[in-house]
């Protein structure tokens, strides 16, 4: 295996750790592992990670469901307004600076990060 594959490999892994661990948040990892062990720009890195963290969020609701700790019917209305919150968010991600974006993205680590720790 390349070594670059083996990155990939590893960025992915950990997504899917902390996904299925934390049930969600894969991405908060993913990103700065795309940027940084794969080099990826940082809009790229950004896209890649909606495209890796569907299927991971899908297993993890799966197994979640399978074990009996998904209430479907409590998800539907996060579902629904995500549904649109992903839409607006695809649309303006293209027109966002790239600095911005890292911002956002950082204020947004930092704020659940709080959250967590209070």
């Amino acid at each position: 295996m390349s070594k670059e594959k083996g990155r990939w490999l590893l960025a992915g892994g950990l997504a899917g750790l902390v996904n299925g661990f934390f049930g969600g948040g894969g991405g908060s990892v993913l990103v700065p592992l795309l940027t940084r062990l794969c080099k990826l720009d940082q809009r790229r890195a950004f896209a890649t990670s909606v495209a890796v963290i569907l299927p991971l969020c899908i297993l993890s609701a799966a197994v979640y469901l399978a074990r009996g700790r998904l209430d479907m019917m409590a998800a539907l209305p996060y579902l629904l307004g995500g549904t649109l919150g992903g839409w607006l968010g695809g649309r303006w991600f293209r027109k966002t600076r790239v600095d911005w974006l890292r911002r956002l993205f950082g204020a947004l680590l930092l704020w659940g990060g709080v959250r967590c720790l209070l």
